[in-house]
């Protein structure tokens, strides 16, 4: 694809950024899809970017290691159990102190060197967790600060601009645009606290959430629950 435009995309594996990656191939960009070995908890999410990247059109997929266990303060990056009593009000335990400013700088430095202006990143500000760095104004914040920080912008070869498309849909808005653009969600993993196997558990945030956008939407979440038939 050397006439599209190149775009980074912050890849998981889950719902959420598998979507944004079919999103943004459908817009006419050529995806270079990012992922990150962090040492998270929810590792099988990372197994299923890994096999997923390929066939929905990612040029080339990075895979990023590093251990954030070392900075800890994460259910998801320490020995910290993962909340399963639902959806609260303040800021779960399940946030990762700073994960999207790191994620996006890493997406920012590879841009930069793919002679890239386009980052895509799936947050949500709708049906989320209540994370502060999936808000429209640290989305706006970050493109400012990359227009700052970066040869590429200072030169003038170019606006990098920050692509949040999903951040005001619902869950269950996001789950139809993806079915329309053929997204496979069997291959998606979105479960904070899975099994070994790889079955999600059904009563963390991220469960509840999309099994709420799922029914929401009146179709059948194709993915393996502990609980049983979902």
């Amino acid at each position: 694809m050397p006439h599209l435009r190149k775009a980074v995309i912050l890849y998981s594996g889950g719902l959420d950024s598998t979507t944004c990656l079919a999103l943004a191939r459908a817009e006419g960009f050529a995806p270079y899809a990012l992922s990150f070995a962090y040492g998270q908890r929810h590792a099988v999410e990372l197994a299923r970017a890994r096999e997923y990247a390929p066939l929905i059109g990612a040029l080339e997929h990075l895979v990023v290691e590093f251990d954030y266990r070392q900075v800890g303060g994460s259910a998801l990056t320490a020995e910290i159990a993962v909340p399963k009593s639902g959806v609260g009000s303040d800021i779960p335990v399940t946030y990762v102190p700073a994960r999207n400013t790191v994620f996006l700088s890493f997406a920012l430095g590879w841009a930069e060197v793919l002679g890239a202006f386009d980052i895509f990143i799936g947050v949500n500000a709708l049906d989320y967790s209540g994370y502060p760095d999936c808000r429209p104004e640290y989305i706006a914040a970050f493109e400012a600060m990359a227009n700052l920080a970066t040869r590429a912008a200072v030169e003038g070869a170019g606006r990098y601009r920050i692509h949040a498309p999903l951040i005001s849909l619902s869950k269950a808005q996001i789950i139809r645009k993806g079915l329309e653009l053929g997204v496979d969600y069997r291959l998606t993993h979105s479960c904070y606290d899975p099994t070994r196997e790889g079955l999600a558990c059904g009563l963390c945030d991220s469960c509840r959430l999309r099994l709420k956008g799922f029914a929401e939407a009146g179709v059948k979440d194709p993915v393996g629950y502990v609980t049983g038939d979902r």
